[in-house]
């Protein structure tokens, strides 16, 4: 007997996080409320990621219609369901907008699917939608609703697990790593190995800390050394550092709540190795600040962005302060802000670009998509280093989660390829007062 197939309503989140989400359901057929298509119209305008999935998500409409009617049922392509709009109207036995007393497109949406379970009764009609609370409105109703699950990284906790101490080690192998620097694995990380992966070595009061090289199969020490003035102060920011530094590793993760010091060793190790590349670019995605959208604040376009840069130019300000005025490292990077050698810019400003010699530094990369994700690294052109900083339990998007976001879905799929490493950092060094607020609040 063959299964009874289901039918997903799209909401307007779904589309913009994933555009090729109308294919990522199988069997099933798909409806997207008109209203949905209203929305999309108003997100076509602009260059964010939101306006190119939304140009990306009307393009693939269009041309899976052609010349038919979109209020029939429409295959979409082989082994896939059927595809439809559904018209504006007023269910006969519920209507959200009655309900819920306010003409919003939320509610037009879940009417949408009120419709379709009275069209359709002996089918099951499930709201797909990134948005919580019109999840919340929609089973309120008696409606189905889901998160859209597709490329969302259920096992990112194993992924960031931090079990990177090694207690009981030959003392002789420590010895080795203090006098030689380096010696052979052979099997002494056990089920922890991994590529590029770091370590702490322990036996007793004696501890190393080494780096995994799979290439040549071997553990090398790693020293806590300054960099542009900045001294790692615990073993994460080293193995940090390593990362940022190390020429063969081209895409680097960095992980840690607030204070940790991801963004600050970012620069740094970026500032140490300015004569290896063209530019060196910082940029963070723009979220809305309480609220109020950029085109909203006050001034021109610089005044707008100002204060969603300000973190990145504060780190730039503490590292020219481990410095005099008159001090050679202090000037350097003054001179590298005059000739545009450092730039700090919302991540929006560099779309569509490619990027060759150039060390490019994201910061709160929690707040990026995956298809965000992707779209900057397939932007990377020849001795090009990119570097993600963020906190994955601190989301500022309404559609994202801890599972779902752009830097989750990095150290997922990439983790163990030998361009990669990731570093969680656990320690807060910001100040006592911070750390006691993330241990407790």
């Amino acid at each position: 007997m063959k299964k009874k197939t289901k039918i997903f309503v799209l909401d307007t989140s779904v589309l913009i996080h994933d555009h090729h989400a109308i294919t990522n359901f199988k069997e099933h057929d798909l409806a997207i409320p008109i209203t949905v298509l209203e929305e999309l119209d108003k997100f076509k305008l602009g260059n964010d990621t939101k306006n190119f999935s939304a140009r990306e998500v009307i393009r693939f409409i269009d041309k899976l219609v052609g010349n038919k009617n979109l209020q029939e049922w429409i295959e979409i392509n082989v082994g896939l369901g059927k595809f439809r709009i559904v018209m504006d109207a007023d269910p006969k036995q519920l209507n959200a907008e009655q309900v819920y007393s306010s003409a919003k497109n939320d509610h037009k949406i879940i009417n949408a699917a009120l419709l379709l379970k009275e069209e359709f009764p002996s089918r099951n009609v499930i709201l797909v939608t990134k948005d919580i609370n019109l999840r919340i409105k929609a089973k309120a109703l008696g409606v189905q609703a889901e998160d859209y699950e597709t490329g969302k990284v259920y096992e990112i906790k194993e992924k960031l697990a931090t079990n990177n101490t090694l207690d009981g080690v030959d003392s002789d192998i420590i010895r080795e790593i203090f006098t030689r620097g380096v010696t052979e694995e052979q099997g002494i990380l056990g089920d922890l190995k991994k590529t590029n992966g770091y370590y702490i070595l322990k036996n007793g009061k004696s501890s190393s800390l080494v780096f995994y090289n799979e290439s040549d199969d071997t553990l090398e020490r790693i020293e806590k050394e300054f960099v542009y003035g900045i001294k790692p102060k615990n073993a994460e920011q080293a193995f940090a550092l390593h990362a940022l530094l190390n020429p063969n590793i081209k895409l680097v993760a960095v992980q840690g709540v607030a204070g940790t010091g991801k963004t600050l060793l970012a620069l740094a190790a970026a500032l140490e190795q300015e004569k290896k590349f063209n530019q060196i670019i910082l940029a963070r995605p723009i979220v809305p600040l309480s609220n109020k959208e950029i085109g909203f604040l006050p001034g021109d376009a610089n005044d707008k962005i100002s204060p969603y840069m300000e973190p990145l130019w504060d780190n730039l300000k503490f590292i020219k302060s481990q410095y005099g005025e008159n001090e050679k490292k202090h000037k350097a990077i003054n001179e590298m802000e005059l000739n545009k050698k450092i730039i700090i810019t919302p991540l929006a400003f560099i779309r569509g670009r490619s990027f060759s010699n150039i060390m490019f530094i994201i910061d709160e990369a929690q707040n990026l998509t995956p298809h965000e994700i992707k779209t900057i690294i397939t932007r990377a052109g020849e001795n090009t280093k990119i570097i993600f900083t963020g906190d994955v339990q601190q989301i500022d998007t309404p559609y994202l989660d801890e599972y779902s976001n752009g830097l989750a879905y990095l150290i997922q799929k990439i983790n163990g390829k030998s361009l990669f490493a990731h570093v969680k950092l656990e320690k807060g060094e910001r100040s006592e007062l911070a750390n006691l607020a993330n241990e407790l609040l």
